[in-house]
């Protein structure tokens, strides 16, 4: 007589053959062989898990600290080293607009598949780390960190009266930025507003007459790209006496991905 039970069980191991082939299908179709150009990029996959697919990355790439020191440096964010990526054989290169060259950006495009991001507001950011989760298959995580993200920026109390300041990134010359930035956008969760915002170029140069014109109520001198120190902030209270001068970590400002989990707490210790 046939058994019955032997049929059900084996109903079952095909229905697991099954669904194995299903995830084998949908796995493979992640990519394997990342390399990040971009190091806010870097660092939101590190912390998506994506620890073993991440092949290369750029020399700024500092984020995680205890995890980029083993992975491949292809060069820096431009002037990278064509011969490294070949040997990587990445089936995936995210890059950023801004961030890296346009030309080598192109011509990696002719090669590799390159997922070239634009990012100029706090929204952009948020749609980046969801189309990365679905991009690399960890939505699940990515989900996770957009809560978190979104959760720890309720808690910021914005003032109906936002303290004016000028955001420096540069010297000789001075440049700041305007409203077509993502440090804009920070700044105005962070409960600021640009005195510079209606500039006509993204990252106009500036100068000491223009910032007194203008009296904004803080100016902000960022660690990156250019580092301002303590010298440089004596330096601006000679010649603005009556203004308030913060240095301020750039990196809050200016990058995007899973690094803007930690900015909210420090927004909070500037106001």
């Amino acid at each position: 007589m046939f058994n019955n039970n032997i049929l059900f069980n084996f109903d079952i191991i095909n229905t697991l053959i099954l669904d194995n082939i299903n995830l084998m299908e949908e796995t493979a179709k992640y990519p394997k062989r990342i390399i990040s150009l971009v190091p806010s990029i870097t660092e939101l996959l590190f912390d998506l898990g994506l620890d073993e697919q991440i092949k290369g990355i750029t020399k700024y790439c500092i984020h995680p600290k205890n995890k980029v020191q083993n992975k491949t440096i292809i060069g820096g964010t431009e002037n990278i080293d064509f011969n490294i990526i070949d040997t990587v054989n990445p089936n995936l290169i995210f890059a950023n607009k801004e961030e890296n060259s346009k030309e080598e950006v192109q011509k990696l495009s002719e090669k590799y598949k390159c997922n070239v991001s634009d990012i100029k507001s706090f929204n952009d950011a948020i749609e980046l780390i969801f189309d990365i989760g679905q991009i690399t298959g960890t939505q699940e995580n990515a989900n996770s960190l957009i809560k978190q993200i979104v959760e720890k920026f309720k808690t910021l109390n914005i003032c109906l009266f936002p303290k004016t300041v000028a955001y420096i990134i540069w010297k000789d010359p001075f440049m700041t930025i305007n409203t077509d930035t993502f440090i804009n956008d920070m700044l105005i969760k962070a409960g600021f507003e640009n005195i510079f915002k209606n500039k006509l170029k993204r990252y106009p140069i500036i100068d000491i007459e223009e910032i007194k014109s203008c009296s904004p109520d803080i100016i902000f001198l960022s660690s990156e790209p250019y580092h301002f120190k303590e010298t440089n902030k004596k330096e601006f209270e000679k010649m603005l006496p009556n203004t308030q001068i913060k240095l301020v970590d750039g990196e809050m400002f200016s990058w995007y991905g899973s690094h803007i989990l930690k900015a909210a707490d420090y927004f909070k210790q500037l106001c």
